[in-house]
């Protein structure tokens, strides 16, 4: 049986010994086999991250032959052995093994030995990724961010962005398929988790999954029962989920008691399990974000037909969007954040910040989602352009590029930046990166940058 390639990530030198070979960065004599055949790279193939062979379909003459089929790098030629390539059919196509230290002759699975190239790494390459690996502010390529040009910048920025919006796109494609296909179900799914801001995202994700809508829908026109399916599903009609200090309170108010009457007749109508309520999370949570508060928001959205795809996709502007999104709590939860607990009056309307977020991680994904499953390119424009029109988004990630010099305008940049911060700066995948590109092909000699 083949033995499977590891395709947990690679050492730092690997990596770059890829990045070396991919970007052609060969020395400038002329180069050879252990045993002494040239080598010319016509074509270093296509980059493979997943299992067999690194680089597909090179393209290297050795030794005066044209050869095309796969190339195999590693560190030393015995990690050749270490990963089980010599039991490996797949790897018996390899026309040529790339190596940092050629410390043992390869055999293939078929016995045949490989030809092998040591490929020196250029020392100002090694040093300078290094630095970013050693580097611990971030961002780590800050010193070369106020000499990169306005094209370099805009043009990374846009695949960014673009590259987020088609990760987001995939969620929300994948929520259609737990929901049986339904995008509607899927676009509710997607609204309900940014409700929860970050903390509380999968909480309501997958209440909003479970929730059958169209049981909810016989019942829209009343907004008591919208808000006691809503309240119930999510285990909050619970007396166990509410604090000890609260309960005398929330039994004395009638409400309380009220709303769970009615859920549990709507639950026995329609077969209704609730959620754990623990999963709900309070701690260090502001009380305009309790599950509650959102929820209540959510059941007046949509009791007023305000949250399905059909309204979202009619919006070709955003301050219809913001009027589409616009709501406020009803009337119990204007006095109270929990069940028992009263507040100071006042109507938890979303603020139009907010609002902003739900557009940015809610509207424009789902557009973008939907034009691309209906093949509807306006969709995708109207995306993009709200992107550019909406003000960045204000956070610490944010603040760091800014510090470095970057120009960040737009909620198109801030989610650029943030796509930058989580899939490549994080990861320390900097091999990747536009920025790290350019930051990597730098001399010793640029001041501005040691």
């Amino acid at each position: 049986m083949p033995v499977q390639k590891n395709i947990l990530p690679l050492h730092p030198m690997e990596e770059l010994l890829h990045y070396t070979w991919r970007h052609r960065l060969l020395p400038l004599h002329e180069l050879q086999t252990t045993d002494g055949r040239t080598v010319e790279v016509i074509d270093p193939g296509l980059h493979n991250r997943n299992a067999g062979p690194d680089f597909f379909n090179a393209k290297v003459r050795i030794g005066g032959t044209l050869w095309v089929g796969n190339v195999e790098l590693h560190i030393k030629s015995a990690d050749w052995y270490a990963h089980g390539h010599d039991r490996d059919p797949r790897y018996n196509n390899v026309v040529l093994h790339v190596v940092c230290q050629a410390d043992c002759d390869v055999l293939t699975e078929e016995g045949h030995y490989l030809p092998q190239m040591v490929l020196p790494i250029a020392e100002s390459l090694r040093s300078n990724y290094e630095q970013l690996l050693r580097e611990d502010q971030y961002p780590p390529c800050y010193k070369i961010i106020p000499q990169l040009s306005r094209l370099t910048v805009h043009s990374w920025m846009a695949a960014l962005q673009t590259e987020r919006l088609e990760q987001k796109s995939q969620a929300i494609g994948k929520r259609a398929e737990m929901c049986q296909g339904a995008w509607e179900n899927a676009y509710f799914a997607t609204l309900a988790r940014n409700y929860g801001f970050g903390i509380n995202g999968d909480a309501f994700e997958q209440w909003a999954i479970a929730m059958p809508l169209q049981a909810v829908g016989k019942h829209r026109d009343d907004l008591f029962q919208v808000e006691a399916m809503f309240m119930g599903q999510a285990g909050l009609l619970d007396i166990e989920s509410i604090p000890q200090r609260h309960r005398e309170g929330a039994l004395a108010d009638g409400y309380f008691a009220r709303m769970r009457n009615e859920y549990l007749y709507l639950a026995h109508k329609f077969s209704l399990q609730p959620m754990d309520y623990a999963q709900w999370r309070f701690l260090r949570l502001r009380p305009q974000n309790f599950p509650h508060i959102r929820i209540s928001q959510l059941a007046r959205l949509y009791h007023e037909r305000r949250a399905g795809l059909s309204e979202l996709l009619e919006c070709e502007t955003l301050e219809q969007l913001r009027r589409l999104f616009a709501t406020h709590v009803t009337p119990y939860w204007e006095t109270h954040y929990t069940f028992g607990a009263e507040s100071t009056r006042s109507t938890k309307q979303l603020s139009k910040a907010s609002i902003d977020v739900i557009i940015i991680n809610t509207a424009i994904p789902v557009l973008f989602a939907v034009g691309r499953h209906r093949q509807k390119e306006q969709y995708c424009d109207r995306a993009f352009d709200m992107l550019e029109q909406l003000k960045a988004e204000k956070n610490h990630i944010i603040t760091l590029w800014q510090e470095c010099g970057l120009e960040v305008m737009t909620a198109g940049d801030s989610q650029a930046l943030i796509q930058l911060k989580r899939e490549y700066c994080d990861r320390r995948d900097c091999l990747r990166c536009r920025f790290g590109y350019e930051y990597l092909k730098r001399t010793p000699q640029d001041p501005q940058t040691t």
